[in-house]
C-alpha cells in the first residue's frame, strides 16, 4: 500500500479544561488542564485530535510523493502510521480518501481559508438554546462580564477638527433603507404571493445578462457584484407557504428563472428543517420563504486558485446579495431577515450537497410582518413599529 498526507491540514495546539473532583478535594482549583493537538482535515470536512507523535509525524511525510508503508515503517513508528491512515491524514492511493484529498487539491483551496470554513461549520446546534443559557447564566451581569462596549463610531481626532459634508436630499432609497429593518415577527397566517416571491427571488439572485466572455467562459450580470463576474452563490429555498408552490427544498435556477424541486415536504417537515437550519432560533421559523445562499467553490477557485482573497469574496458575495434581498422585500412591504447561525452540515444534508463542492454560508428568509410585535426588532427610527411610552 502506498500512502501520502493529505494535501491540507491545519494543527491547532488546544488546551483542554476539564473538571477535577479528586484535585478539588485535596485543596486545588479543580480545574485540570491537558494539552492536545487539533487537526483540522478539510477532506474529511471534520476536526478531530491528534496525538503529539501524530501531529510531529505529518511534518516527516510528503504530501505530493506516493511511498510505500512498509518504507515508512521501518523509519517511522507502525501504530502511529496506522493510526494517521485510519484518521485520513495519510491517504492511501486509489482509496475513497484519496479522492477526496484529490478534489480538495483540484479545487486549489487556500489553506489558511479551507481550515477557517472546515472548523466554522455546525452540527446540531440550538443556538436559542445557547442564548437562553447565556442569560442564566449571567442575567443581568453580562457588561460586567465582557467588559465594555467599544464605541459605536470610531473617532479618530476631536469633534472640532471634523469636516462637516452636505446632507443628502431624501430620495425614495432613503425611505427604502429607513424600513429595511430585521424581521423577527412573521405573519404565520399569511402566504406569500408567488409574483412577489417570483420578485425578491430575481432581484436578488437572478441573472439579468449572459456574457459569453471567452469559449466555454459564461459570466453573469446580476443586481450585486462578484468577484470577476463569477457569481458562484446559489440560492437554496425551503418553502413554508407560498401560493401555489408545494412546501419543500428547493434550487433557483438564476439562469431560466425557476425552481428545481429537490425534495417536497409536508408542512411539519418543512417546520422541523427550517428549524434545524437555523439552528431554533424561534423569531425565524415563520417566515414563509427560506433562501440558504450557497457558495460553488470551484466556480470562483477556477480563477482564484489558491488565492489570499477568494474566499473572501465568497462571504462579500453573500453580503450583497442578502442586502439586496432585503430592499426587495422591503419595496414590496414584505419583511426579511439573515442569520450567519446555522448549521452548515445539516443543511448539505438535507439538500444533498458534497461539502467539498457546496457550502452554505448563511440563511435568509422573507414574508409578511406580524401586526403584533412579540419579539423585539432593531427599529430605531419607528418606520415599522410605532414609537411607544
Amino acid at each position: 500500500m502506498r500512502v501520502r498526507r493529505c494535501a491540507l491540514v491545519t494543527l491547532e495546539p488546544r488546551e483542554r479544561i476539564e473538571f477535577d473532583l479528586l484535585g478539588f478535594v485535596e485543596g486545588g482549583s479543580g480545574l485540570a488542564t491537558q494539552m492536545e493537538w487539533l487537526a483540522i482535515v478539510p477532506h474529511v470536512a471534520t476536526s478531530f485530535a491528534v496525538s503529539a507523535g501524530e501531529a510531529a509525524l505529518l511534518g516527516e511525510i510528503s504530501p505530493t510523493e506516493w511511498t510505500d508503508l512498509a518504507t515508512l515503517e521501518k523509519r517511522f513508528a507502525s501504530d502511529l502510521l496506522h493510526g494517521l491512515v485510519a484518521k485520513g491524514l495519510l491517504v492511501a492511493e486509489g482509496s475513497e480518501e484519496s479522492a477526496r484529498d484529490e478534489r480538495v487539491r483540484e479545487t486549489r483551496w487556500r489553506p489558511e481559508s479551507a481550515a477557517l470554513h472546515c472548523a466554522s461549520r455546525w452540527r446540531g446546534v440550538d443556538a436559542d438554546a445557547m442564548q437562553r443559557e447565556l442569560g442564566e447564566r449571567y442575567g443581568d451581569t453580562l457588561l460586567e462580564k465582557l467588559g465594555p462596549v467599544p464605541s459605536a463610531a470610531l473617532e479618530r481626532t476631536s469633534a472640532d477638527r471634523r469636516l462637516r459634508l452636505p446632507g443628502a436630499h431624501p430620495t425614495p432609497l432613503d425611505a427604502l433603507l429607513d424600513s429595511r429593518v430585521t424581521c423577527r415577527n412573521f405573519d404565520v397566517t399569511r402566504a406569500l404571493p408567488l409574483d412577489d416571491f417570483a420578485a425578491v427571488l430575481f432581484r436578488a439572485f437572478g441573472a439579468r445578462a449572459i456574457d459569453d466572455y471567452a469559449p466555454g467562459v459564461q459570466l453573469l450580470k446580476k443586481g450585486v457584484p462578484s468577484a470577476g463576474g463569477l457569481h458562484p452563490t446559489e440560492a437554496y429555498l425551503l418553502v413554508q407557504r407560498v401560493d401555489g408552490i408545494v412546501p419543500g427544498l428547493y434550487h433557483y435556477h438564476a439562469i431560466d428563472h425557476a425552481l428545481e424541486p429537490i425534495r417536497l415536504l409536508s408542512a411539519d417537515d418543512a417546520l422541523a428543517n427550517a428549524r434545524t437550519f437555523v439552528g431554533s432560533q424561534p423569531y425565524f421559523l415563520d417566515a414563509p420563504a427560506f433562501v440558504i445562499p450557497v457558495a460553488r467553490f470551484r466556480r470562483n477557485f477556477w480563477k482564484y486558485r489558491n488565492h489570499a482573497k477568494a474566499y473572501r469574496a465568497l462571504v462579500l458575495d453573500v453580503g450583497h446579495l442578502s442586502q439586496t434581498l432585503y430592499l426587495a422585500a422591503t419595496e414590496l412591504g414584505l419583511a426579511a431577515f439573515i442569520t450567519a447561525a446555522i448549521n452548515e452540515v445539516d443543511i448539505e444534508t438535507a439538500l444533498g450537497l458534497d461539502p467539498l463542492d457546496e457550502g452554505p454560508l448563511a440563511v435568509c428568509g422573507f414574508g409578511y410582518r406580524a401586526s403584533v410585535r412579540s419579539e423585539a426588532e432593531l427599529d430605531p427610527l419607528h418606520a415599522v413599529w410605532p414609537a411607544t411610552g
